[in-house]
């Protein structure tokens, strides 16, 4: 086993710094140093439900970047000193329908997940990014161009794929008319590609407050969703709308601005909705969502963002820090994305 060193949960509001072992490189295996790793609000979903008394142990994160330090005897994609990230998926069955169309993210026999997953071969709890070093397999990491600031490039490895994948499944491109309801650690990314993509996009969020943020993304306006008559004038204008608020809500207001045969796609909120089916049969509206993406979705992403200019908006901090990271994560105080800088666990 290797040995290094992380943060794992010890309840369900603080982690604690400890050793972890990692297991000795098989032969389609890298071991990356993390240098970065970003605070995902599924990491605190996962916290607030861990029991230490009875849950395995749980070691967060699971979109980070790093460097190659160790390779496996069959690895021919990668060498000691490459830059690479990894996202949220560390492995998948690889026979399904949906693995062999490049989906491993719906994998039928449900995906490896870097934390709190099931490892496919030993049956051990796979332990997240919170930590100095991870051991993955080669197909399940993806080569960081050289134009992505390693610190910045770590979001997208969840948030970044998460929004990236609706974009391209709904033929979001020039002419295309977007709103992103939400800013925040998804919705400030969606923005960004979208607009990269050439489409109109618009900001829906609760008060005007974020105008000048949203603005300064390359959003072409706001809508004020507390504001009726703005909403009433965006109504069946939008061939996208992205919905990445995280919190439980009301979807029908999201739906009237959608255009006719237009979809509204849930990325934020992934628990139970109730619809109405009158929101959706006045202009033949269409209900969907995402989650993640597969490896060819993954690594186009990672490209178009190299080649547009494309990271989060981040605050660095120290791993330390993880505790404050989560706490503040938690009063939505932050713009965009924490990430934490591993190096102080050497």
């Amino acid at each position: 086993m290797r040995t290094n060193t992380g943060w794992q949960a010890a309840g369900p509001t603080a982690l604690r710094r400890t050793s972890l072992e990692r297991r000795d490189l098989r032969p389609d295996d890298i071991a990356v140093r993390v240098d970065y790793c970003g605070v995902c609000h599924t990491d605190l979903h996962a916290l607030r439900a861990y029991d230490q008394d009875t849950d395995a142990p749980l070691v967060p994160g699971h979109e980070f970047t790093g460097v190659v330090t160790g390779t496996g005897r069959e690895v021919t994609t990668f060498a000691v000193g490459d830059r690479v990230a990894v996202g949220n998926i560390v492995d998948s069955c690889g026979v399904c329908a949906m693995c062999e169309a490049g989906q491993e993210n719906f994998c039928h026999s449900f995906p490896t997940l870097t934390y709190g997953g099931t490892d496919r071969q030993d049956g051990s709890t796979t332990l997240g990014g919170y930590s100095r070093e991870y051991v993955v397999r080669d197909t399940f990491a993806y080569p960081l161009p050289s134009g992505l600031d390693p610190a910045a490039a770590a979001p997208l490895m969840c948030a970044g794929v998460t929004v990236w994948e609706p974009l391209r499944a709904l033929g979001v491109g020039p002419g295309s008319r977007v709103a992103v309801a939400g800013l925040g650690g998804l919705g400030h990314l969606a923005v960004k590609m979208a607009v990269a993509l050439g489409a109109t996009t618009t900001v829906i969020s609760r008060t005007e407050d974020k105008r000048d943020d949203a603005r300064k993304l390359g959003a072409h306006d706001l809508i004020a969703s507390t504001d009726p008559q703005h909403m009433a004038s965006a109504r069946d204008t939008f061939d996208v709308v992205l919905d990445t608020i995280s919190a439980p809500h009301d979807l029908a207001p999201y739906l009237k601005p959608v255009a006719m045969d237009g979809t509204l796609s849930l990325l934020g909120y992934l628990g139970p909705v109730t619809v109405d089916a009158m929101d959706l049969l006045p202009g033949r509206k269409k209900l969907s969502s995402a989650g993640s993406g597969g490896r060819p979705a993954t690594a186009e992403m990672l490209r178009f963002c190299a080649d547009n200019g494309i990271a989060a908006d981040i605050e660095v901090l120290p791993s330390s820090q993880v505790d404050t990271a989560l706490d503040r994560l938690r009063r939505n105080d932050v713009r965009y994305r924490f990430v934490l800088d591993m190096s102080d666990l050497d």
